[in-house]
């Protein structure tokens, strides 16, 4: 399977051992202009948009830079929001992710510097959902609004996590409270018949569909792209639950919710 996620291996190899730029200091990276002519200096001849292999990268300078990834996938500098796709779109390739201590972390990370910066829920939204077809084979690819592509498959599945959305005003949302509530099953997809389903289970938490993309990196599913999925899947009731039935590559899905 083509993923445009993956650099090949010579690729990886060259950007791993590259040298560090002598414009580039790492006094330097916590600024978005230095970040970015940095990272295309490294680029190296990785082709359309690799990720670099920043598991090979462990640089020990930490710094701080006031970026934030709102939780309906926009990102704000300094107080502004970020309009500027392409850099964004850059920036989200050297997202990374740890956990320290039962906190989750996350940074633009370089070979000479891990730059933190602030995530209000997924790191990543997916905006788009379709069907391909290759070698007799049907797949349900997701697309991010930054690039990654990624398929339905047991690496890359869909959960259902609760979200507070105390953590950040809630107009920031993709979803609203009506959208999703609270489960025992938080590692199931929610579903239902229609919006009006979703409405009677709201809570003040929320529960969201999301789905793991690289390096440990999770994506929303947005909003007009779960309901999407609704109608390319099959619906059902088993024993009270609404059950959506998913296809993708000769796999089925099952993902389910109780409907009271």
């Amino acid at each position: 399977m083509n993923n445009d996620n993956n650099s090949t291996e010579d690729s990886n190899e060259r950007i791993a051992e590259a040298p560090i730029s002598k414009t580039s200091s790492l006094d330097s990276l916590d600024n978005l202009d230095a970040l970015s002519q940095y990272i295309k200096s490294t680029k190296g001849t990785r082709e359309g948009r690799a990720i670099p292999p920043l598991e090979k990268w462990h640089p020990e300078d930490i710094a701080d830079m006031d970026l934030t990834i709102k939780a309906n996938g926009e990102w704000w500098h300094e107080g502004g929001q970020m309009t500027r796709e392409s850099l964004v779109s850059l920036f989200a390739t050297i997202l990374w992710k740890e956990e320290n201590n039962g906190i989750t972390e996350y940074f633009l990370k370089t070979p000479v510097q891990k730059i933190r910066i602030q995530v209000e829920d997924a790191p990543l939204l997916i905006n788009d959902v379709g069907i391909v077809h290759e070698d007799d084979m049907s797949w349900l690819e997701f697309t991010t609004t930054t690039g990654d592509v990624v398929r339905l498959d047991d690496e890359h599945s869909i959960v259902l996590k609760a979200y507070n959305s105390n953590k950040s005003d809630s107009n920031d949302s993709d979803f609203n409270n009506s959208d999703f509530s609270e489960s025992d099953q938080a590692n199931q997809m929610s579903t239902a018949d229609d919006v009006a389903d979703f409405q009677e289970l709201a809570s003040t938490e929320q529960v969201r569909p999301y789905m793991m993309v690289r390096n440990g990196l999770t994506a929303l599913i947005g909003r007009n792209t779960f309901y999407h999925l609704t109608e390319i899947g099959v619906l059902s009731e088993d024993n009270g639950k609404t059950i959506l039935t998913l296809q993708s590559g000769g796999q089925s899905y099952s993902l389910s919710m109780p409907t009271d």
